[in-house]
């Protein structure tokens, strides 16, 4: 792990105030200062921010919550521009967790958040299914069903994607399910099910066909769904949900939830 992003994990501090803090000789690992941000941070290695050994989370220590998102609050520590981040609104206790993955600023619902940085990014990692419900400002087409059925791969698919995003190219693999919930002549309601989490995939997607997603809303990930929770507010896994992510996390059950042999 890079050293700004293990600081970030670790600490109070974004990544771009951690590349500052190495900048300014504040950083030492193993007693000696660290002046190159690309340093991966090993597993013997003792990282140190002003004089403190900063203490990284036990591979077997775990909570995670989960926080219905509101819209247009950003996925980040800290936002250039003065943005609301979801860091503003969390209660202070979960300010030094991490996300699993991302839900850009105009999207909401659920977001995982972890004090265990190797669980987040195997979670973030997996090909657990996320699903959402989205609202899409044109009729469903019989192209969009046979793209999502079959996958899509398109050389240019920066519609839908964000202005200063260097993706230009992107393979979207079949959906798990798309179901059409609503529809009329304006727009159309969708419950549909990935296993990836691409930037901003699905407004790529639909992007490609005409479509602009009006609401998109992530109402489950992998075995944990978001129910009834309201906006803004969090809760701890259930004992059944952390029972089952504990069985996923040692192998013992795939992203299906069907037991390995």
């Amino acid at each position: 792990m890079r050293i700004n992003k293990f600081i970030s994990h670790n600490t109070k501090y974004s990544r771009r105030e951690a590349d500052r803090l190495i900048e300014e000789g504040k950083v030492n690992i193993n007693r000696a200062v660290i002046k190159d941000f690309g340093y991966i941070v090993q597993k013997d290695d003792r990282v140190f921010l002003n004089g403190k050994e900063i203490q990284r989370k036990g591979a077997q220590e775990l909570t995670m919550v989960v926080y219905n998102k509101p819209k247009g609050s950003l996925v980040t520590k800290k936002d250039d521009r003065g943005r609301t981040t979801i860091y503003h609104l969390l209660p202070g206790k979960f300010r030094h967790f991490m996300p699993v993955g991302r839900l850009d600023f105009a999207s909401e619902g659920l977001l995982l958040l972890t004090d265990n940085v190797t669980v987040a990014t195997k979670l973030m990692e997996s090909k657990l299914a996320r699903t959402y419900n989205i609202k899409i400002d044109k009729k469903v087409t019989e192209e969009m069903i046979e793209a999502a059925r079959r996958g899509l791969n398109l050389e240019d698919a920066t519609a839908g994607g964000h202005e200063s995003s260097k993706i230009k190219s992107m393979e979207f693999a079949p959906f798990l399910d798309f179901a059409i919930r609503g529809e009329s002549d304006k727009f159309s309601k969708l419950r549909v099910t990935i296993n990836e989490g691409k930037n901003r995939e699905l407004r790529r997607f639909f992007a490609h066909f005409g479509a602009n997603i009006l609401d998109l809303k992530r109402v489950a990930y992998g075995f944990i769904e978001l129910n009834n929770l309201p906006e803004n507010k969090t809760r701890f896994l259930t004992t059944k949900e952390y029972e089952t992510l504990h069985k996923y996390l040692k192998g013992e059950i795939d992203e299906n939830g069907k037991t390995i042999n």
